[in-house]
């Protein structure tokens, strides 16, 4: 109840609003803030069984619709549709959502007459929460001074091998400075003065155990671990870097999937793309990998060099994986983890495969014999 107080405060809704929504009602957004945002102030909601690019703006148009909520990727997805004739035709007044990245926002709002976005950052059992209100194109909310005493959120020095916070001399966490990248953990709060501060734990107690952070900035005080590194501009305003466990190191470097895939995204004739770490036997850490979707417009001469332009050497990818389609789970986000275990083998992977090969400066194709070679180590001096 507390969460559809909220979103429909924030999101203003009224009697008069519908709000399309083609998220699973298991989820917490489609099920509690898509839902009882609306319901709470007497509007409508507009239920689809899935998200479908192709129905998506005939439907927002036929059920006149003012709002709707978006996740992870959606955004993307109907920004790479063809041109639709009723994409301009509706009234949508705002769209509230998370996981709309940097790289879309701008277009998005532009191509489709989006007045106003409400980006957001939440999970169900997080006691972290962020709002956008005012529309900063990639933040993902800002905590105005005055209000810091009702959300204690802090960003630590996090160090990628470990996967824990960096502690000091004394034992405590150490907080990150503007613009540096960390883990955003939230105070847990036990003593009935805000529910929203709890951590209710899962029903595994050992998983539980492993989201709370003790002794951070004092001895005895707890903090809820929210496995996601941002960073905190000079106005406040938080941006979503990666996940803990997607970040990787590689070359003595740390190497944000996240802003990967965004450089990738933003070169021509890529429509998707999705940045992950995989292992080469007789190296330390984990070579990058993108898996890319890509129209007729693709060129590999041309995506070298963007990436060239636009990346330190470290963080460009050392492999590259084309395919028909990148597979989502049910709320849009690409399934990395499988992707990850396949590797770059061509022996199981049906897709083109390619290398990049700093001797050519190119980007070859990775065959078994060149397979074979870079697990023997012998591939060392063209690009690992």
């Amino acid at each position: 109840m507390q969460w559809s107080h909220w979103f429909a405060g924030m999101m203003d809704t009224r009697p008069s609003d519908r709000l399309y929504n083609c998220l699973p009602m298991y989820h917490s957004i489609g099920g509690v803030a898509a839902t009882g945002a609306l319901l709470v102030n007497g509007g409508s909601v507009v239920l689809r069984p899935r998200f479908s690019a192709r129905r998506f703006w005939d439907d927002v148009a036929e059920w006149d619709c003012t709002l709707f909520q978006y996740i992870g990727e959606l955004c993307r997805y109907l920004l790479n549709t063809p041109p639709h004739p009723r994409e301009a035709e509706h009234r949508i007044r705002l769209c509230c959502g998370n996981g709309l990245r940097a790289d879309v926002w701008n277009e998005f709002t532009r191509r489709f007459r989006i007045p106003e976005i409400l980006e957001f950052y939440a999970a169900t059992e997080s006691n972290v929460s962020l709002y956008n209100c005012e529309g900063k194109p990639g933040a993902i909310g800002r905590i105005p001074s005055f209000l810091a005493h009702r959300f204690p959120i802090a960003l630590v020095k996090f160090e990628i091998e470990t996967g824990e916070p960096v502690r000091n001399d004394e034992g405590f966490c150490i907080r990150c400075s503007t613009n540096e990248v960390g883990e955003a953990i939230g105070k847990i709060v036990d003593d009935g003065s805000s529910p929203g501060s709890r951590f209710e734990g899962y029903i595994d107690a050992e998983a539980s155990d492993k989201k709370v952070l003790r002794n951070v900035f004092a001895n005895g005080d707890a903090w809820f671990r929210t496995g996601d590194l941002m960073r905190r501009d000079e106005q406040g305003y938080f941006y979503f870097i990666d996940r803990t466990g997607d970040t990787f190191r590689w070359k003595g470097e740390n190497v944000s999937t996240t802003e990967v895939a965004e450089t990738i995204s933003a070169c021509p004739g890529v429509i998707e793309a999705v940045v992950y770490g995989v292992t080469i036997p007789g190296t330390e850490g984990r070579a990058g990998m993108a898996a890319v979707v890509v129209s007729e417009r693709f060129d590999l001469v041309a995506f070298r060099r963007h990436l060239a332009e636009r990346l330190p050497e470290y963080a460009r990818p050392v492999f590259l994986r084309i395919r028909g389609e990148i597979e989502t789970t049910a709320t849009c986000r690409p399934k990395k983890q499988a992707l990850s275990r396949e590797g770059y083998d061509p022996a199981v992977i049906r897709d083109a495969l390619y290398f990049h090969d700093h001797a050519r400066e190119a980007f070859v194709t990775l065959d078994t014999a060149l397979y074979e070679r870079i697990q023997a180590h012998q591939a060392f001096g063209h690009g690992i």
